[in-house]
């Protein structure tokens, strides 16, 4: 019995720690923004925001462009394959950001001109590395989330084990923020950071994927059954003619729109707080920084934020009486009212509070998506992964909004809307029709 048990824990332990690469790499992704904002971006005028926010929206583009591609290849060609292809992504996209960080340095001066912005080459080609990266992501993620849910580890049940793998997550979410802050750039004042400072850490990384890689390519990865179609089996039905799964589909859009729009964006606000002599606190009583451009705000906010996911999914692996349902509807509800609160009181405590809201909301969609799918589980992954776009348009917009208010204070009325449309699908969306039990 110990012997079996330690073979069904394996798989699900390696395809977890895989998860908590991508984490840690689409947080550290996020976490460039600010530094490349102040390194790139320093003559781009008042498009700064805007151009900043499209390394989160290109990494997101590549959810959008090939998560269904990635569904496809689960069918194709299995789940361990599918994972690996994904591994490759990664590296592929942290070599663009070498390739960066190397003409940033050497060749500043090739750059474009967008009106009167400038725009460095070096940052194009961050910007491309974030669409690989993003890839990556999706295809990883197309494999994790049908994988985990329908694997059969004793004494769980789905939503215990996406908790439990996305608390994984969480972890490398967590500790990005300091890898930038620390190791890439040494815990140094923004203003004085300097893109070559991004080689060591980089290389570093790619010899870590490639190890990863080389790892998961010999383990041993089992199928599971009656979870994808086979190369020559015709579904009946379109995924698209399952209402609760096409309405998930759009909740986890606006999950993720506000979900990563906080993640990537609240350093931003909290340096124009700072830039202006607002100081950050915590409930009005402890000022934490009061003016100045420190680099370590960027990382606590973020830190903490994120930590908020970590902290949430360990706690929610444990709910096994409660439905993923309530779960929904009671989280939506808070982060609601957090949000609107940090609105009125420009505290941004309220806003990272969300973090510990946010973290069971992937697990609750994604399982109430899925429910009752069987053989349509693999495409519906794919068209699930592709909602993650989500992340691009709302952090992009929200820049857009930024630059065009002058202040990021009331642009987050997008994550207002954003939870109560995801509390709509809640109570009502959520609902499987009878014609849909397969």
């Amino acid at each position: 019995m110990g012997t079996n048990l330690r073979k069904s824990i394996l798989p699900f332990a390696i395809v977890t720690f895989i998860y908590f690469i991508v984490g840690f790499l689409t947080t550290i992704n996020e976490q460039l923004q600010a530094p490349l904002k102040f390194t790139f971006l320093t003559e781009a005028g008042n498009l700064k925001n805007t151009l900043t926010t499209l390394v989160s929206f290109f990494f997101f583009l590549g959810y959008l462009v090939n998560g269904t591609l990635a569904s496809r290849w689960v069918n194709a060609y299995g789940y361990k394959n599918t994972i690996f292809r994904g591994l490759l992504f990664m590296m592929s996209g942290l070599i663009m950001y070498l390739l960066s960080s190397w003409i940033g340095t050497h060749y500043p001066e090739y750059v474009l001109h967008f009106g009167t912005a400038v725009v460095p080459y070096g940052f194009i080609v961050f910007v491309l590395g974030s669409f690989l990266m993003g890839t990556s992501a999706a295809v990883i993620q197309v494999v994790v989330n049908p994988y985990v849910a329908s694997y059969d580890l004793p004494g769980t049940q789905p939503v215990q084990r996406l908790n439990i793998t996305t608390a994984v997550n969480s972890i490398g979410t967590t500790s990005a923020p300091f890898f930038v802050t620390i190791v890439m750039f040494s815990g140094i004042s923004i203003e004085n950071i300097a893109v070559k400072q991004l080689f060591v850490p980089i290389i570093a990384l790619i010899a870590c994927v490639a190890l990863v890689t080389l790892i998961t390519k010999r383990l041993d990865l089992p199928d599971i059954a009656h979870t994808r179609s086979s190369a020559t089996e015709k579904l009946e039905r379109s995924i698209w003619s399952f209402r609760h799964f096409v309405l998930g589909v759009l909740a986890i859009f606006f999950y993720v729109g506000t979900e990563v729009a906080i993640g990537a964006n609240i350093n931003l606000h909290a340096f124009e707080l700072m830039d202006s002599g607002h100081p950050i606190t915590f409930f009005g009583k402890t000022d934490i920084i009061v003016g100045g451009m420190d680099l370590g705000i960027h990382a606590l906010l973020s830190t903490l934020y994120w930590g908020g996911f970590l902290v949430g999914r360990f706690v929610s692996s444990f709910f096994s009486n409660i439905s993923a349902r309530v779960q929904l509807i009671a989280t939506t509800i808070l982060a609601t009212i957090l949000a609107i609160v940090a609105m009125v009181t420009q505290n941004l405590w309220f806003l990272v509070a969300i973090g510990l809201l946010h973290s069971t909301m992937w697990s609750c969609i994604f399982s109430l998506s899925i429910k009752g799918l069987k053989q349509y589980t693999s495409k519906a992954s794919g068209v699930f992964i592709s909602a993650v776009f989500g992340g691009a348009v709302f952090t992009l917009v929200q820049g857009g909004l930024a630059d065009a208010l002058g202040s990021w204070r009331w642009t987050w009325v997008l994550t207002v809307v954003c939870e109560l449309l995801m509390l709509s699908y809640a109570l009502f969306g959520s609902r499987i029709r009878a014609k849909d039990v397969l």
